[in-house]
């Protein structure tokens, strides 16, 4: 743990420090969080031997660090904001949520019809090959290595499927970072954002070649907080920081009350008939425990929301600072981007590379035709783009990647686009991406049905759901 974070602090002050020196970092609007989880993805895959333990054990504690860091940054969400200020849009979470089961079910569309039509008459694979895509761009790591039991499923008998699954989930990640940084570029030269929101990027607070005489004096700064308590009774900052880990708190206790409750649940309903593997894990997606299972950043949600509310009601909300509140929220997303991308696994063995191959590059381009063209048209106007980078990095991915890519383009989390996603989670989690859906279709469908037949009724419900959406936000923004 303290090695890791000593890793951290390294990577990131040397990412500050090339970010000043080399200009082409502040045109191409990339942070010195990013430039620090490169250059510490670098050290960690290019170590040599005799240190190769220590990086991996690096690695190892630094990939769990994403998923608390988002529940922390979702915890001050509706903490720093007024319940007054706050007015959940049930239209744009509705919208967010049928925008997902576009992408996901766009993935299992496109890799079922990539198979039927140009794999599957070179190469002797199951129909369920072409669930790879939705495995490892929506599911990722954790879904591919169930997935695997799936595969290996005498009625699939898919050799190597954990292997492709996690091989995919990898490019997934990697592509997600990379072309999501090219289409914030593309993004921000065709006006789809405020590019106001770009100075933190392109303007670095200090900038010896540019400095002048008359330009010596320092700025006039502005606090990033203030003082809501006298410091004789507690630091001011140290405040702030309780109550966002009291909504972290909150959160994590519901989280484990509601899972407790559904492992009860579960347990009072469990059969003693004995399944497979592979029928096995559909049985787990079909529970209480899997269905209930939504990620912590959803319960620390509305963590924050309840410590608001209870502030309110004890007549102290004025002690709460939204300044600082953000600023902590803001500091553990940069911490978060660094851990997310430092953590990357690559070291997955290819294997059957042109059939892997055909789908990556189709997943790759719905994932493109989604975040340009269907989020502009189902989303909501003011912040389309934003939503979208989110849902683009969930796709090719983790959602980390989807706020590694928020934190460029809405450092201040200014938009509503975090918690429309975070509120729609539930509507499409414990379904698809992973979900029962996912585990389900190879099992009970696909090798039991034309994959042609399969294909085009599963393409035919995408374009339904297209052509939903687009009325939908038509109706909304009458």
């Amino acid at each position: 743990m303290i090695a890791a974070l000593l890793f951290i602090t390294c990577l990131l002050l040397v990412g500050v420090a090339l970010r000043i020196r080399f200009g082409i970092f502040q045109w191409l609007y990339i942070p010195a969080s990013v430039i620090a989880g490169m250059l510490g993805l670098a050290v960690i895959q290019l170590a040599p031997a005799t240190t190769s333990g220590t990086t991996q054990a690096i690695a190892a504690t630094l990939s769990d660090w994403p998923n608390l860091l988002i529940a922390v940054v979702f915890a001050g969400m509706l903490l720093e904001r007024k319940p007054t200020e706050h007015r959940e849009n049930a239209s744009n979470v509705g919208r967010e949520a049928l925008m997902v089961w576009i992408i996901v079910l766009g993935q299992t569309a496109c890799g079922l019809l990539a198979t039927w039509i140009f794999i599957q008459p070179f190469y002797d694979l199951p129909n369920s090959f072409g669930m790879l895509i939705e495995t490892g761009f929506a599911g990722g790591h954790g879904t591919a290595a169930a997935m695997g039991e799936v595969f290996a499923h005498e009625s699939i008998a898919l050799d190597g499927g954990r292997d492709l699954g996690i091989l995919m989930a990898t490019v997934g990640l990697v592509y997600g970072v990379v072309s999501g940084i090219g289409w914030i570029n593309l993004g921000a030269r065709r006006g789809w954002f405020p590019t106001n929101r770009l100075d933190h990027l392109t303007n670095d607070t200090l900038r010896l070649d540019s400095v002048t005489p008359e330009a010596a004096a320092p700025p006039p700064r502005v606090p990033i907080g203030y003082a809501t308590i006298r410091g004789e009774t507690l630091d001011p900052l140290l405040l702030q920081a309780l109550w966002l880990m009291a909504a972290f708190g909150i959160g994590m206790a519901m989280q484990q009350a509601v899972l407790m409750t559904a492992a009860a649940a579960d347990s009072w309903f469990a059969s003693d008939t004995l399944r497979d593997a592979a029928n096995q894990q559909l049985s787990t997606r079909l529970s209480f425990s899997r269905i209930l299972d939504f990620p912590l950043f959803i319960y620390t949600l509305f963590g924050g929301l309840i410590v608001r509310r209870c502030t309110r009601l004890l007549g102290c909300e004025d002690r709460i600072d939204s300044d600082s509140i953000g600023r902590i929220s803001s500091a553990a997303m940069d911490v978060l981007v660094v851990a997310a991308i430092a953590s990357l696994n690559i070291a997955a063995v290819a294997t059957m590379i042109v059939p892997f191959s055909i789908l990556a590059i189709v997943g790759a381009i719905w994932t493109g035709v989604c975040l340009l063209v269907i989020s502009r048209w189902v989303l909501p106007p003011d912040h389309w783009f934003e939503l979208g980078l989110i849902n683009y990095g969930m796709s090719t991915g983790v959602t980390a990647t989807g706020f590694v890519l928020l934190r460029l383009v809405d450092p201040d989390l200014d938009t509503d686009a975090a918690e429309n996603y975070a509120l729609a989670a539930p509507l499409s989690a414990p379904f698809i991406g992973g979900g029962m859906l996912t585990i389900g279709l190879p099992l009970l469908v696909l090798e039991r049905v034309p994959l042609g037949t399969t294909s085009l009724v599963a393409v035919g419900i995408v374009i339904a759901l297209i052509v939903v959406g687009r009325r939908w936000r038509r109706t909304a923004t009458v």
